[in-house]
């Protein structure tokens, strides 16, 4: 039953191009792992032998009382003010935002990836290392810190735009030409890290993936997909696909619910986004089983949008020439944060 709902919703070529585009981003992920960690422990290494004085002063710890809360840190120890300026010297976006949030910023004298942690995108708090990122982070840690400005950085924005596209898509849909401009730019960023040893291996395995059918085998029915034999290198059977597929709408959910949590008010375009995905688990039998406490969590999100617009309507009828401080209209909800490129 799963696998041929599976099927069916593989028959769509554009959700097709979707899911194989996220695994690229996997296999992305996976080759870059092992170097981003290597190279955040030379960062570190480098930064405490520059200045260990007022990096790593004998006798000298945050006893954990400075507390980031999202974009905000004012730190309540110097030595934490030293970190918080190290950070933003090697920041390549000196007037950007900084998901301070994310750190743990007593462990910056002595964990590399607590560093790590300032130049990637919000959520990122709980990430013990590379191995337990995304795509998302480890491509910002390489535009956003210096350490990695030997890497071509029009290269990498291009992948995190594209990743980008593929995360915000409503329908979770993607063209073919699309498809092949992706390949493009994620082959163009792989040729800069060719000296990683993993690197090439996902090269490889990218043009594989990406030239593959992707038919899934039903057992018991009559006919195979043809090129189904002979094809096992490019082939990858029903239950890999759907790991592949679960994963990245995982993913998704979560950079839903990162985009709520950073809005007081839900926008419509999140609110689009969370209708389209609630309705596609609620197609998909199989995917809805394994991620029903998503479906109540989205169905909450779309219920708390619901107040917020029947609480508005009561305001505007109360007050209706009322402003907030912005001067924008409450009705018009023109005040919410825009949503964040990660």
């Amino acid at each position: 039953m799963a696998l041929a709902e599976l099927a069916a919703r593989l028959n769509c070529a554009e959700y097709k191009n979707w899911v194989k585009a996220g695994h690229c981003l996997v296999l992305l992920r996976d080759a870059l792992q092992r170097f981003a960690g290597e190279q955040l422990r030379a960062f570190h290494r480098q930064l405490l032998a520059r200045s260990p004085a007022r990096l790593a002063p004998p006798g000298r710890l945050c006893r954990g009382r400075c507390l980031p809360r999202g974009r905000q840190f004012q730190s309540s120890c110097s030595l934490c003010t030293e970190w918080k300026k190290e950070i933003l010297n090697h920041h390549t976006n000196r007037n950007g935002e900084v998901h301070w949030g994310n750190c743990k910023p007593w462990l910056w004298p002595s964990n590399s990836w607590e560093l790590a942690k300032a130049y990637m995108p919000r959520g990122q708090m709980d990430i013990s290392g590379p191995d337990k990122c995304d795509a998302a982070a480890l491509l910002n840690l390489f535009n956003f810190c210096d350490h990695f400005s030997g890497i071509d950085q029009k290269k990498v924005r291009e992948v995190i735009k594209c990743r980008n596209e593929l995360m915000h898509s409503s329908e979770m849909k993607v063209s073919s030409l699309w498809l092949e401009e992706f390949e493009k730019k994620i082959q163009n960023l792989l040729k800069e890290l060719q000296n990683v040893p993993e690197v090439m291996t996902a090269s490889t395995r990218i043009e594989k993936l990406l030239s593959s059918d992707w038919a899934v085998y039903i057992p018991g029915e009559e006919d195979q997909p043809d090129g189904l034999e002979g094809e096992t290198e490019v082939c990858m059977s029903g239950s890999q696909i759907s790991e592949i597929e679960m994963e990245l709408i995982k993913e998704r959910l979560k950079e839903i619910y990162l985009l709520v949590e950073e809005q007081e008010m839900l926008s419509e375009e999140n609110l689009t986004r969370i209708q389209m995905t609630k309705n596609f688990l609620k197609d998909s039998g199989d995917l809805q089983i394994s991620l029903q406490a998503d479906m109540q969590r989205l169905e909450g999100l779309e219920k708390e949008r619901y107040n917020q617009r029947r609480s508005m309507k009561e305001t505007t009828k109360e007050y209706p020439n009322q402003e907030d401080d912005e001067g924008c209209s409450l009705k018009k909800m023109k005040c919410s944060p825009k949503e964040q490129l990660l």
